[in-house]
């Protein structure tokens, strides 16, 4: 419960006001305006916010939490309670969970940034505010994980390298398949 709390309030925040700040992406002034009767949340966003990013986020997380079980020798059904031989490796994957949370809000925050341009279009520096947020989400996450009296009180456990290595791979995963997802859906209306 905790470890939710600390991602709606402590991680995403910082990011998410920093989002607000962004530059106008490029080419914006030369797509039409949107139809006074579209709604500023629509279907495409949906899509890309909800059935893209979120269930590539999802499956990324789920990779990160079932592949530290079965580092541990865990099989379905096995107990993981307290008391359990298992029970410190379902704590490591709870936090990896978060930990993966964390670096697949990363990944949207950088995809957030534009719609239709791709990053290297809006440069990768230009939201300094951004870059802040992460970079202090990051730390904080960092801190809950690392540091025993934040364990104690969120039930996390520290992360083994391999399994930071794994997570630390989630931001450029979530950020690239999205930037696959829209190329190929610019190069589908080029082609329509």
């Amino acid at each position: 419960m905790l470890q939710i709390l600390a991602i709606d309030l402590g991680t995403e925040t910082l990011s998410a006001l920093a989002l607000g700040r962004e530059r106008a992406e490029p080419g914006i002034m030369s797509r039409p305006p949107r139809p006074r009767s579209q709604s500023v949340i629509n279907k495409d966003m949906l899509v890309r916010s909800w059935g893209w990013l979120g269930t590539v986020s999802a499956v990324l997380v789920m990779t990160g939490f079932f592949y530290v079980l079965w580092r541990a020798g865990w099989h379905p059904g096995d107990p993981t309670e307290p008391g359990s031989p298992l029970h410190h490796a379902y704590l490591t994957a709870t936090t990896a969970t978060f930990a993966g949370i964390v670096t697949c809000q990363v990944g949207t925050a950088i995809a957030a940034r534009t719609d239709h341009a791709a990053l290297r279009d809006t440069g990768f520096f230009t939201n300094p505010l951004l870059l802040a947020g992460i970079a202090f989400e990051l730390a904080f996450t960092a801190a809950l994980v690392y540091a025993p009296p934040l364990q104690n009180l969120f039930g996390t456990a520290a992360l083994p390298l391999d399994v930071v290595l794994l997570i630390s791979a989630f931001p450029p995963l979530v950020w690239g398949s999205d930037e696959i997802r829209r190329w190929a859906r610019r190069r589908h209306h080029r082609c329509s």
